[in-house]
């Protein structure tokens, strides 16, 4: 820590800190534009000029390291007037189009013209005009407006890994362009509309809804990953017209991918709302008087998408219904995964924060199954000397791996018999060794928790995390749902199908229970065969629950809108007639949750308990490896739940990333 004086106050700050980064510290106030946390220094639009005793000349605080006894003056005359001068410099293309722009409101230009702004402009200049450019169905550009900050440039370098923007041409004949005719096509293309500190770049799907005074918000997370980012949905009466990304760092920092950010319009399209019997409208005293309790089997097929809220209320219902004689009753999931828990670590920062010198990737293609793990594994790699080794099939990657192994399972095996002599060593000798598995790894071994009991015998320090597609997996597995097999399903007289994405799965394992009653319980219009009642649910955005995600972390889901369906508890409580005996149970089981969120610690020891360390038997081959190609569970990051799936935003995005569109079309 280092003294020195800001305004002539005395304080303590770090002494490998920026000057700028030193007054935010203190909660000193300095104006800027191309500055940003999550990008380097460029300091090019001077806009943070102050003065200090060691220059005779204002200097950009951006750039200048803090010195002790430095003496820094943020509000001088001097400096009052270098701001103005710059204020009317970028004033002299800028078009004053403030009240057709998306970004009134919330301009940073709009703020800075406000405090450090004149009111006459000594300029007679024509206004230069930029052509806009088109980056796909996400983000809206008016380059006119572009002051030429090189936030978006940065970003798509550093960040996404895409090398698209650029700084085109010299002096006033500067613009930002594309350096190729590709659209900006990533993961995480709409964060720089958020970067963008003036109207140049907008959300596209937003544009001329509606103002930022007119909206009101709702603080909630992420559902369409494992990760739970937070975000923050903003609601104009009862319509959802945009999701931006609560700051958060200890999990998204400041960032969401494009699915959490635009797939909020499937909530209002292709919405299920009347009940029908093969395909004929019924109401509600039909399904119930044709669908009495016997004595038949019943299965409860759900998805790894539901909160602990109702996962609990469906394994009570199982439990009650079984108490009461009407049959043999099971809660299971449609995925046919193992299920073990293999993250330990609470702390996904701690996780990140060991990636020093080794990665191992084991069956994943990071970019594409969490995209912002992958852009923060991204980060490690530009700021050390981070080798990445991966095992599966090669793919597109912002991460350059060292080294690539064949997608075959055996690779990890000849790793753990230390048969890979370079490999093997560092996954024996380093220390800071955190390993990522993708979620198709399940289905490759019948005994995970044996491969990563091994790894800790390994090397005890190596850190496993295990990342889910699914915004609930870790909960099913808290709460001991198992997977369904093809025997069960076939002697199954009613089957439950809530929530689930239409698959190729799912459609093949319908085939073999034609002859049964199929309750389709889903928020969206899918024309499914041998489906007996279809019955409309609400969607993500319409309740709230408890979701835990890949780090064990359980976080609050907050409903945004009112729902004009019933709630998986109200439907199965009207079709059975046991609301009133379950409501007591129900409430116990919640109120449980909530301790757990309180006291976060708790929930570790409600996990299982780790098997004993043992290497690898000799027959591990032959009995608990099955050979399939190692590769992501996912081809198309922008379809992977039911809400994504249901998106017209993420079906344009995935056409254009399957047809590769450029800007010139």
């Amino acid at each position: 820590m280092i003294s020195l004086k800001i305004n002539g106050l005395t304080f303590q700050v770090k002494g490998d800190i920026s000057v700028l980064e030193a007054c935010k510290f203190v909660g000193v106030e300095v104006t800027r534009f191309c500055y940003h946390e999550l990008l380097s220094i460029s300091g090019n639009c001077r806009m943070c000029l102050v003065e200090t005793d060691k220059s005779a000349k204002p200097v950009a605080s951006c750039v200048t390291l803090v010195s002790p006894g430095m003496q820094i003056f943020v509000s001088t005359p001097f400096v009052k007037k270098a701001r103005e001068l710059i204020v009317e410099m970028l004033l002299i293309n800028h078009p004053l189009d403030c009240p057709i722009c998306d970004q009134g409101g919330e301009c940073d230009l709009q703020d800075q013209v406000k405090l450090a702004g004149n009111d006459f402009n000594k300029f007679c200049f024509n206004k230069k005009v930029v052509e806009d450019k088109s980056c796909g169905p996400l983000i809206k550009t008016i380059m006119t407006r572009c002051i030429h900050c090189t936030r978006c440039v940065r970003y798509s370098s550093e960040v996404a890994g895409i090398e698209s923007f650029g700084t085109l041409g010299r002096g006033k004949g500067t613009e930002i362009g594309f350096y190729s005719a590709k659209y900006f096509q990533s993961e995480v293309s709409g964060n720089i509309v958020d970067l963008c500190p003036v109207g140049a770049l907008t959300s596209k799907p937003y544009a001329f809804k509606a103002r930022p005074w007119e909206l009101s918000s709702v603080e909630t997370i992420d559902l369409t990953d494992g990760l739970g980012s937070s975000v923050s949905v903003d609601i104009k009466k009862t319509e959802i017209l945009r999701v931006l990304p609560k700051k958060n760092m200890s999990v998204n920092e400041s960032l969401i991918s494009d699915k959490a950010r635009y797939s909020y319009d499937s909530v209002s399209l292709n919405r299920n709302s009347i009940i029908l019997k093969n395909k004929t409208l019924v109401d509600w005293r039909t399904v119930l008087e044709e669908n009495k309790v016997n004595n038949n089997n019943l299965f409860l097929i759900d998805g790894d998408s539901l909160s602990l809220e109702n996962l609990v209320f469906l394994k009570s219902l199982c439990s009650l219904i079984q108490k009461e004689g009407f049959g043999k009753v099971r809660l299971v999931k449609s995925q046919l995964k193992n299920n073990f828990y293999l993250n330990d670590t609470y702390s996904l920062k701690s996780t990140l924060n060991a990636l020093n010198s080794y990665c191992l990737i084991l069956s994943s293609n990071l970019r594409l199954e969490s995209a912002l793990i992958n852009v923060q594994i991204r980060n490690k790699f530009l700021k050390k000397n981070l080798k990445i080794v991966e095992v599966g099939l090669r793919h597109n990657s912002t991460v350059v791996p060292s080294r690539i192994i064949s997608l075959n399972i055996n690779s990890i095996l000849k790793l753990l018999a230390g048969k890979n002599i370079e490999v093997s060593n560092f996954l024996v000798t380093v220390k800071d060794l955190v390993i990522f598995a993708g979620e198709s790894i399940d289905s490759r071994f019948l005994n995970l928790d044996l491969l990563k009991n091994t790894l800790f015998k390994i090397n005890p320090s190596v850190k496993f995390l295990k990342v889910n597609l699914l915004a609930n997996t870790e909960g099913c597995l808290f709460s001991g749902i198992s997977s369904v097999s093809k025997k069960e399903l076939i002697v199954a007289k009613k089957v439950f199908l809530v929530n689930l994405k239409d698959t190729v799965f799912l459609r093949k394992q319908l085939l073999s229970v034609s002859t049964q009653v199929v309750f389709w319980l889903n928020p969206y219009n899918i024309s499914l065969k041998n489906i007996t009642y279809t019955i409309p649910t609400n969607s993500s955005y319409e309740e709230s629950g408890v979701f835990v995600n890949l780090e064990k972390r359980p976080q609050k889901h907050l409903k945004s809108v009112f729902g004009f369906s019933k709630s998986l508890a109200q439907i199965f409580s009207e079709i059975f007639k046991i609301g009133s005996k379950i409501k007591k149970r129900e409430y116990l089981y919640v109120k449980f949750f909530f301790d757990i969120i309180k006291n976060q610690k708790s929930f570790e020891t409600l996990m299982p308990t780790k098997s004993k360390l043992l290497f690898f038997p000799s027959n591990f081959q032959t009995t608990l490896v099955f050979f399939h190609p190692l590769k992501s569970v996912i081809e198309d990051f922008y379809t992977t739940n039911i809400d994504t799936k249901n998106s017209i935003l993420m079906s344009k995005c995935s056409q254009d990333f399957r047809k590769n569109s450029n800007n010139f079309e």
